[in-house]
């Protein structure tokens, strides 16, 4: 009895001990195995911030929709189940059925699905297949702004544009939901964490200027046949992007149908050498350190010119012209001949304080420094090729903002596309827009001089098909030719066309970028580019309200037969020299910088821009709406100009330029020789707005008296002691 009572104390002792270990010592272990068998955490999606434009308009949102989801241990014929759903899903069965074998408490089989398909699998009426809603990103607009605002995966992260650059504040918190199955194989979810929304983003991009610059910017590619095309417009006060478009585009809410060369945001990573548009650099410079004025006569030896042993040639034997007729007629030898003047160390200042070789900081991914090399790895004919916009590479945006500078007077405002980045709210607020990253390029008296300079290339000049009804407008056209990358030489048929301006002259309410890639036939910038820029420029105008400066004439269609008598041939400006061999894409500024028609680059180190002066922008205002409930070889082609005779010898002999364009409005008075207060005095009398620079007498102004502008003009005077 003793031994047996013994030998049970014993087994007891040691049972004790067992249970002791497995459910106080291994308890944890087997609990998580328990919940492994019995239960699965998925992510709940949190509802996405709302991206608007500057009126409050959604450009982007998130709906509920339904996901449809399996629990295998409910399914009596897993693969029998999982054959049916592929046919109505479109999805690999063997793929599905392998996830659903290795979850066996849950498995997707359709995420954010469409309406339609979720009532086909309905209908099937299947045992274990459930359904959850969550939130789907959707585009009302579709194709609108699509580069800028890209889209998103199926987890809802950006993958492109804004969606990307503020996926963090925009994507929120997710949520997590418990599924557990009992005994009896029955399931059954409840919500742990509640999802949290994401932040709201406002862009400065407005909806109906965006959908007039997407619609001219179609047609110009079906006109002109271009591979690629790209048109940008700006506040020039304050940096704010009121349209950005480029082509070919996509429709984010339909991601299988979405190319690669659809995604690029070519306004901000695309590299291309400038051609005549960069002349705005040499002669904006060479004015503001005193060495030219805009009619001083340049030599340009009949259209040709020997430089370190380098031949150039304009497009057409040029004589004697002005320092406005070189930027007019678009003269490479004029061009160069004010560089030579300039220097290099100077020329290169200025290059940098216009904000090339480096990123304006925009909020968009990808964004290109360029192509800009310091001096001393220029070569000896490097002055000479980047004066006239070639052995140097720019992007869009970095155009848009060296020709809102001159119509900012002389202002540079870094551009920007984000007006404000707000919580979710239940009523609408109000943020104030600040320019950031201004500085002092040039003085108000050079900008001055450079808008009636870039006046003139619309009125008599290459750009004369960008001249508006009613409106005053300025600006410079290029052409330049791609590197071809199958010999690395230049192409004698792809050509990058483009014209950049703004309107109107004396007081700029929008400056607008215009840029197509590969036009077919007709190429040149101020064929094909500048045509796009008057049809934005007159709608946008028209649509902020902005009042006509010039008088409109009395019989339009005669005006148009006699813009329709302009020969394309006369707005011709490339070179059929080059300085150089072609630019090395080594040189760009940014691994995602494209060079049109050559690799991606690297960058170059940066050297510091002339010291700038601080400005104050104006200040705009946007609607941040509250959230709603889900609804130009280095060296390379010259972009030349078509001949020319000094200004006082122009004479129009077939009439087809109109020379009293700037009719009506209020005569501009002689300020000359009158002190500050009496030039103040006389601006008031004739409703005009004086901007004086220096002191003493008046020695100077833009407009020259006798023009006649608009009421509330804005007049710019120098005065000297």
């Amino acid at each position: 009895m003793y031994l047996l009572g013994g030998f049970f104390l014993f087994w007891f002792v040691v049972i004790c001990f067992r249970l002791v270990y497995l459910q106080i010592f291994r308890y944890g272990d087997f609990e998580q195995r328990a919940q492994h068998q019995q239960q699965r955490t998925i992510d709940v999606s949190s509802k996405r911030g709302i991206i608007y434009d500057r009126a409050g308009n959604e450009l982007a949102m998130s709906v509920q929709v339904d996901s449809a989801f399996a629990v295998p241990s409910e399914i009596p014929d897993l693969p029998q189940t999982i054959a049916l759903v592929s046919r109505v899903t479109g999805g690999d069965a063997r793929v599905i059925l392998a996830d659903c074998r290795a979850h066996k408490t849950f498995c997707w089989i359709a995420r954010k699905a469409d309406a339609d398909l979720i009532e086909r699998l309905k209908a099937l009426n299947l045992q274990g297949i459930h359904y959850q809603k969550e939130s789907k990103r959707f585009y009302p607009k579709r194709e609108l702004a699509a580069q800028v605002l890209g889209y998103v995966g199926t987890d809802d992260a950006g993958l492109s544009g804004i969606e990307r650059q503020y996926n963090d504040s925009l994507q929120g918190e997710p949520g997590q939901m418990v599924i557990s199955v009992d005994a009896r194989k029955k399931w059954f979810g409840r919500i742990e964490k509640e999802p949290a929304p994401g932040d709201n983003v406002t862009l400065t991009i407005d909806e109906k200027i965006q959908y007039i610059v997407e619609r001219e910017l179609e047609q110009a590619m079906k006109d002109t046949q271009a591979i690629a095309g790209t048109a940008i417009v700006m506040n020039p006060h304050t940096g704010e992007i009121l349209a950005l478009a480029n082509r070919p585009t996509f429709n984010p809410n339909v991601r299988k149908e979405i190319r690669n060369e659809s995604l690029k945001n070519r306004a901000v990573s695309d590299v291309y050498e400038p051609g005549s548009t960069f002349k705005l650099v040499t002669i904006s410079a060479a004015l503001e350190e005193k060495l030219t004025n805009p009619n001083e006569m340049f030599d340009c030896q009949m259209g040709s010119i020997v430089y370190n042993g380098m031949r150039i040639r304009d497009s057409r034997p040029h004589g004697l012209l002005s320092v406005t007729d070189v930027l007019a007629e678009s003269s490479d030898v004029g061009a160069i001949k004010i560089a030579l003047r300039l220097g290099e160390q100077r020329f290169y200042s200025y290059i940098r304080a216009y904000g090339f070789g480096q990123q304006t900081g925009i909020e968009l991914p990808g964004e290109t420094r360029g192509l800009t090399k310091p001096i001393n790895r220029w070569s000896k004919v490097s002055i000479a090729a980047i004066s006239m916009g070639q052995e140097i590479g720019i992007s869009a945006l970095q155009l848009a903002g060296l020709v809102s500078t001159f119509a900012n007077d002389g202002v540079y405002v870094a551009p920007r596309i984000v007006a404000a980045n707000t919580e979710p709210q239940t009523q609408v607020k109000l943020a104030a827009f600040q320019p950031q990253n201004a500085h002092r390029v040039v003085s108000p008296m050079t900008a001055a001089e450079m808008r009636q300079m870039m006046r003139t290339v619309v009125l008599h000049g290459t750009g004369v098909k960008a001249q508006l009804d009613g409106y005053t407008s300025a600006g410079k056209t290029g052409t330049a030719q791609k590197v071809d990358p199958t010999t690395g030489a230049y192409s004698r048929t792809k050509y990058v066309g483009s014209f950049a301006g703004f309107a109107p002259v004396n007081n700029p309410e929008v400056t607008v970028a215009v840029i197509l890639d590969s036009a077919v036939g007709l190429h040149q910038g101020g064929q094909v580019a500048a045509p796009v820029f008057k049809r934005i420029t007159q709608q946008v105008l028209e649509y902020l309200h902005v009042p006509h400066d010039m008088e409109l004439p009395a019989n339009r269609q005669v005006l148009l037969a006699q813009q329709r008598r302009i020969k394309d041939a006369d707005l011709d400006e490339t070179s059929p020299d080059h300085l150089g061999s072609p630019l090395d894409a080594a040189d760009a500024g940014d691994d995602s910088a494209t060079l049109a028609g050559t690799a991606s680059s690297n960058s170059t180190p940066a050297i510091n821009p002339p010291a700038a002066k601080p400005a104050a922008g104006v200040a705009g205002t946007v609607i941040v709406p509250a959230a709603m409930t889900s609804r130009e070889p280095v060296s390379g082609p010259a972009p030349a100009s078509e001949p020319a005779e000094p200004a006082a010898a122009k004479t129009p002999s077939n009439g087809t330029v109109v020379l009293d364009v700037e009719q009506g409005g209020i005569e501009v008075p002689d300020f000359k020789g009158k002190s500050v207060r009496n030039a103040l005095e006389l601006a008031e009398e004739n409703q005009l707005e004086l901007s004086p620079v220096g002191n003493g007498l008046a020695r100077e102004q833009t407009p020259a008296p006798g023009t006649h502008v608009a009421a509330g003009s804005r007049i710019v005077v120098k005065f000297e002691r």
